[in-house]
């Protein structure tokens, strides 16, 4: 999909604040409503925009201890790897998870409160998938940025 300077403007304004009115992003982008709404509309059905949700404080929710966890496996088949990604998407404590070029095969982002949280879901990830020939874990000490908006331009 082809996204026109209004369309990023949405998009940006939308990153910020996705619960903005109509009303508001219309007047933001120099729309009526109607036409603001029929773009909206196009981008969600294009999976431009695929949900909004509400963005919580992990401090605040006392999730504070950030793990990045590096794996590597001996076992490249197919059925390990479904095996694999559905049994570790399964972990709410997993933020994001890749499949990796490098050194290491997968890489995950674990939120949990502190280290025993940690210790205990490494555990249950370990037992829960055999193959797994090599754990690395790093730990954040302090975030220095975080976003959820994506670089699209347009303003």
């Amino acid at each position: 999909m082809e996204l026109d300077k209004i369309d990023r403007k949405m998009l940006n304004l939308l990153q910020q604040d996705g619960t903005l009115s109509l009303n508001d992003l219309a007047d933001a982008v120099n729309l009526t409503t109607t036409p603001c709404w029929k773009r909206l509309k196009k981008l969600e059905e294009a999976g431009v925009i695929e949900k909004r949700v509400a963005l919580l404080s992990p401090e605040k929710l006392d999730l504070s201890f950030t793990a990045f966890v590096m794996i590597k496996t001996s076992d490249h088949s197919h059925e390990w790897y479904s095996h694999f990604v559905s049994t570790a998407a399964e972990f709410p404590e997993v933020m994001e998870f890749y499949r990796m070029a490098g050194e290491y095969d997968y890489m995950m982002k674990v939120l949990v409160k502190d280290m025993p949280c940690f210790d205990r879901f490494y555990k249950k990830l370990v037992n829960s998938v055999a193959g797994i020939s090599n754990v690395t874990s790093t730990f954040a000490m302090e975030p220095l940025k975080y976003t959820t908006a994506l670089p699209i331009g347009g303003e």
